[in-house]
Parts: C-alpha cells; sequence; structure tokens
C-alpha cells in the first residue's frame, strides 16, 4: 500500500493563502491531510537575480491515482507563476495510517 501514496511539497507566500489553498485541496479529496510549516526562509535564483524570502511550507498527503488531479487544482490556485510542486514516494508506514490516505482520497 506505502507505493500507493505520496507526499507532496509546495511552498505559499503568507500562511492565509496556504491555509485557504489546503482546505481547499482536502475538501476535494485531492490531498487526505495537509501540514502547514508556517516560516520557512528560502534562497533560491528567479529570474536571473538570487532571491531570498519567507514563505509557509506545505506537505500533503495523499494517493498516486489523485496526483493529476492535485497537480492540476493546485496550480490553478497558487499565486506563484511557478510553483514548487514536487511529490516523493512513501516506501513505508503505519499500515492504518495509509489505509486512511487512502480512504480520505477516495473520489
Amino acid at each position: 500500500m506505502a507505493e500507493d501514496i505520496l507526499i507532496a511539497f509546495t511552498t505559499f507566500p503568507g500562511v492565509e493563502i496556504a491555509q485557504k489553498a489546503a482546505r481547499e485541496i482536502v475538501d476535494l479529496k485531492l490531498a487526505a491531510c495537509a501540514n502547514i510549516l508556517p516560516e520557512v526562509r528560502s534562497t533560491y535564483r528567479w529570474e536571473g537575480k538570487l532571491e531570498s524570502s519567507a514563505e509557509v511550507l506545505v506537505l500533503f498527503k495523499l494517493t498516486a491515482a489523485r496526483y493529476p488531479e492535485f497537480e492540476k487544482k493546485l496550480r490553478s490556485i497558487h499565486p506563484y507563476e511557478v510553483p514548487e510542486i514536487i511529490s516523493c514516494k512513501i516506501d513505508g508506514g503505519l499500515p492504518e495510517y495509509l489505509r486512511w490516505v487512502v480512504e480520505s482520497c477516495a473520489s
């Protein structure tokens, strides 16, 4: 079952927009859960310049089957021109939790 579960990462410019996006994604059952980690410091190159900004990191737990819809929806509501949307497969985890993720993402 673990191979069917992903963690997806994205950053937002603030807590309010992160919370709004997280609620919408979870309400649509595109993810089972969203963890919002406020105040991360990001350093990156954008349009040829070195940038640094405070951001909010959001971790979503979802099924691989829902990922295409998740990515499309997140991209449509994200304020960044090129948002960070990356995912990692889960190699293992508490079976009951993984089952809950699958059940929570059932359409």
